[in-house]
């Protein structure tokens, strides 16, 4: 059984989880990060301004279209540039999902009430030009803070990636760190996510829910040693890191283990570099998928 939602014409689309697990099955396990630094842009021979932004997204997902199944652009880089930066975001949420992509916004929005609510509408409602398939979300205002895109998310189709266990050297501070019943913070949020997929599971047999999680390929043990079941979240996970980053096929053994399967790996300076080159682009997004393919096997 697929799950299903509505949708702003009154029709039903599959579930986030859903259409990623077709995706990947078909495409392998890579989200190709679109991250147009400024040292990027300059080696690509680009204006560092609204004009290279747009060059260098757009040709990115013309090179990795039908390769990958995801592109994951990072809102900072284009937010930078202000208003004129975050038209082109929208022009590239556009053109990723024309080309068959599904988009995942890395916006890591997080608040509470009336203003968690406001970002639920401008990234995840259907018709907003911000909306892609799914979002970065952070939880460190209490899950529950999350309700507004949760909500927005399940009643669009649209999925969450929630951050859970991050490589950032200070994170470890805030997600080890235990709640008065001695549970880890990070364990709490993925029980959580685990929650709200267990019941989209139940309701509609989805291979996976749409309530993801981010979990740093580079992180080492650090799940074990917490306790966290991530097989049991039942949920992708969006796993940067890889690559360029240093996480290679044991890394990801580790970090992962029998949760492999429902892992999503982030890579963008890997890819990124090879360009400008279309041909060559495509080729680095092959080469990376199939090894991500090959480690997560």
């Amino acid at each position: 059984m697929t799950a299903l939602t509505g949708s702003a014409d009154g029709g039903v689309r599959p579930s986030f989880g859903a259409r990623l697990a077709a995706a990947m099955g078909r495409l392998g396990p890579l989200c190709v990060g679109i991250d147009p630094h400024p040292d990027l842009l300059a080696a690509w021979g680009l204006t560092d301004d609204a004009d290279g932004l747009r060059r260098f997204a757009l040709r990115t997902i013309e090179a990795v279209a039908g390769v990958v199944p995801a592109v994951k652009p990072q809102a900072a880089f284009f937010e930078r540039h202000g208003s004129a930066g975050v038209a082109v975001l929208e022009e590239v949420v556009a053109a990723g999902r024309a080309a068959g992509l599904l988009v995942v916004v890395d916006a890591k929005r997080g608040d509470i009430g009336s203003t968690m609510s406001a970002y639920a509408d401008a990234f995840l409602r259907d018709g907003s030009p911000l909306a892609g398939d799914a979002l970065t979300v952070s939880p460190y205002l209490g899950f529950g803070s999350l309700g507004p895109a949760l909500d927005a998310a399940a009643a669009s189709g649209r999925g969450l990636f929630v951050l859970a266990l991050t490589s950032n050297p200070e994170g470890a501070s805030v997600q080890h760190a235990r709640g008065a019943d001695g549970t880890p913070v990070a364990v709490a949020i993925a029980r959580a996510a685990a929650a709200r997929n267990a019941a989209e599971v139940a309701a509609t047999g989805a291979a996976l829910g749409s309530v993801g999680l981010v979990v740093g390929a580079t992180i080492g043990d650090a799940a074990t040693r917490l306790g966290l079941d991530l097989a049991g979240v039942r949920g992708p996970l969006l796993a940067p890191g890889v690559g360029a980053q240093g996480a290679g096929a044991a890394e990801l053994a580790a970090v992962f283990g029998s949760a492999r399967g429902a892992v999503l790996a982030a890579s963008s300076r890997e890819v990124l570099r090879a360009g400008p080159d279309a041909g060559a682009l495509r080729a680095a997004a092959q080469t990376a998928r199939d090894a991500a393919a090959d480690a997560l096997r």
